[in-house]
């Protein structure tokens, strides 16, 4: 996959690097020499650049990138704009770092929808998620095996855990499956709930919008979600 990341700070550049070293094209950005020649060695591509410019933006390759990930943590008004631009280039995914809550307001009301909290989310594990498509959540529990949350893909919809075969084919464990129920408060609010349904067993029938928590190598869940 291809990587656009703005913010070659200490989550940002490790977040680049990490992916690099996973087998993608990072293309790291920022306006601060210094952290450019930190990361130069470690990523694809390091490019010194004002990414407040806009006119300078588009000259990255934004079309081919998968992902553009705003990882600037010190400057609000700098994140606020650069995610803006990209915002209005409409970009295929855009992801953008929590500063403060007001901030977290701003990028909202932008219309981005994924914002990390690096206090909360590691920049490793946020690779591990990033790397392997429909992956919500993921909890290491070695170097190898992980408990990570998936949505389900289409073709396990309306059939049983058993006739699934995941376990056979895949050698991974469905731990249980998590159902996202949409309800409304006393203010006419609505909010996603997630509800785990526990315990489950190979009659247990998988429904659509249903998150599969599967346990199993890595390479194991990635291959279930290729296909």
């Amino acid at each position: 996959m291809k990587y656009i990341i703005v913010g070659m700070g200490s989550f940002g550049g490790f977040l680049a690097a990490r992916l690099t070293e996973l087998g993608h094209e990072v293309i790291g950005v920022d306006s601060s020499e210094v952290r450019i020649e930190q990361v130069k060695d470690k990523i694809t591509h390091a490019i010194l650049m004002d990414a407040t410019d806009s006119v300078t933006v588009k000259t990255l390759p934004y079309k081919e990138a998968d992902v553009v990930i705003i990882t600037i943590g010190e400057d609000v008004g700098a994140s606020i704009m650069v995610t803006a631009i990209f915002k209005q280039l409409n970009v295929t995914r855009l992801i953008s770092r929590s500063i403060n809550d007001v901030h977290e307001t701003v990028i909202k009301a932008i219309g981005v929808t994924e914002i990390i909290h690096p206090e909360e989310d590691s920049a490793e594990r946020m690779a591990k998620r990033l790397q392997m498509k429909n992956v919500l959540d993921s909890l290491d529990l070695s170097d190898d095996y992980n408990v990570i949350e998936v949505k389900t893909p289409e073709r396990y919809v309306g059939m049983t855990l058993e006739e699934t075969n995941i376990r056979k084919e895949y050698k991974v464990t469905v731990i249980t499956i998590i159902h996202e129920i949409e309800r409304t408060n006393m203010l006419g609010k609505k909010s996603i709930i997630k509800k785990v349904v526990g315990v489950v067993n190979g009659d247990t029938k998988i429904e659509a919008g249903d998150i599969l928590v599967l346990f199993g190598l890595a390479k194991d869940i990635q291959r279930i979600l290729e296909l």
